[in-house]
């Protein structure tokens, strides 16, 4: 299921997937975005560059060029929290960030994730639902564009690509 809700020059998007693996080994999969580019065709490549903690880790994300336009990159915290108790959701949040280590480059295009994530519930030991959030900005919005104009696809594409991954 895919929802969508513009407000201002923000548009925020909620994908919802019911897969049938349990939610802790969805989470684990998920939180490490290393692996990312095995389902999402919009990371290129995906480096960590800091560990912060146990919890928390920097990337360095490319995406392919859309056409006319160089190709994007982003820097990003990915913060990632277990339950703290039975029926609570498994949540990874997703923000873009500074670091003076990785300054922007001429060869890619800097873009921002405003906020973005995953948050998963289990269903049963053997299932849970993964929801997708993002806020979409001017830097996101290109990669959407098609998708929202003409045919959900590439976000309905992408949704089925990572149920794959996950089952």
């Amino acid at each position: 299921k895919i929802w969508t809700y513009e407000e201002g020059d923000v548009l925020s998007l909620k994908v919802e997937m019911e897969v049938k693996v349990p939610s802790h080994l969805a989470f684990s999969l998920l939180s490490d975005f290393t692996l990312r580019q095995q389902w999402d065709k919009h990371f290129l490549t995906c480096e960590i560059l800091q560990a912060v903690n146990e919890d928390e880790k920097i990337y360095h994300i490319t995406s392919p060029p859309i056409t006319g336009h160089k190709p994007r990159d982003f820097v990003i915290l990915v913060s990632q929290r277990q339950p703290c108790k039975p029926g609570e959701s498994y949540i990874i949040a997703v923000k873009s960030v500074t670091l003076v280590s990785m300054p922007p480059s001429s060869e890619y295009h800097r873009s921002e994730i405003l906020c973005a994530g995953f948050q998963i519930y289990s269903d049963s030991n053997s299932s849970c639902t993964v929801c997708y959030f993002n806020q979409v900005t001017s830097g996101v919005m290109p990669y959407l564009a098609a998708s929202l104009t003409g045919s959900s696809k590439s976000i309905e594409d992408t949704a089925l690509e990572c149920m794959k991954f996950l089952e």
